[in-house]
Order: structure tokens, then C-alpha cells, then sequence
């Protein structure tokens, strides 16, 4: 068996939001691009003891709608998607960088 994908730990935490507050991948992207912090969602999130807030996914996607004027995102992408998309180009910059950087030491020596 091949080791358990680890995520970063900023992106570890909205998978854990998601999960504790029954986010979808759409709410999860869009409090991402709202800049929401995950550990504070509790804060937001309506205990049915608060009968004056929103649940938390109208809430987010009020917020979204009032800034970007658009319901969702066009394109929704789970975190994990993110995470995989981000190491790709971090191997591809470091497949690039690799050739440039034997030239220079090739050059100093």
C-alpha cells in the first residue's frame, strides 16, 4: 500500500471545516476565496440556539454573492484537488530550475 496523502496543514484545516460543519467543496472554496479563516468558522456557524443567524452555508454564500456578485464559483475545485494541483507545479518549477542550477555550478567551479 502507497503512504496516505498529507496535506499542508493550512489546507488539512479546511478539510477538517468541512467535515466538522457539513460544508460542501463549493462553500469550502468560496469562504477559501473570501478569506475566512477555518478555525473561526464555529464562530459563524448557527447552533440552533441563535434563531438570528443564517446556517452557515447561506451565510457564505450571502457573503460571496455580496462581494463577487455571482452565486458560485464557475469552477469548483475540492482542496484536495488544490493541494495536488499546487505539488505538480512545485515539481515542474523544480524540474526547470534543476538544469539552470548544474550550469551554475558548473560555472563557479
Amino acid at each position: 500500500m502507497g503512504k496516505p496523502e498529507t496535506l499542508h496543514p493550512r489546507l488539512q484545516a479546511w478539510v477538517d471545516a468541512r467535515k466538522r460543519h457539513r460544508l460542501s467543496h463549493a462553500h469550502v472554496q468560496m469562504a477559501r476565496e473570501l478569506g475566512l479563516n477555518p478555525a473561526k468558522l464555529g464562530k459563524l456557524d448557527n447552533h440552533q440556539q441563535e434563531p438570528w443567524k443564517a446556517p452557515l452555508p447561506q451565510f457564505i454564500e450571502h457573503l460571496y454573492a455580496k462581494r463577487f456578485g455571482r452565486d458560485r464559483p464557475d469552477v469548483v475545485q475540492t482542496v484536495e484537488d488544490v493541494a495536488r494541483t499546487a505539488e505538480r507545479r512545485r515539481v515542474e518549477r523544480a524540474a526547470r530550475r534543476s538544469p539552470r542550477q548544474s550550469t551554475v555550478e558548473k560555472l563557479s567551479e
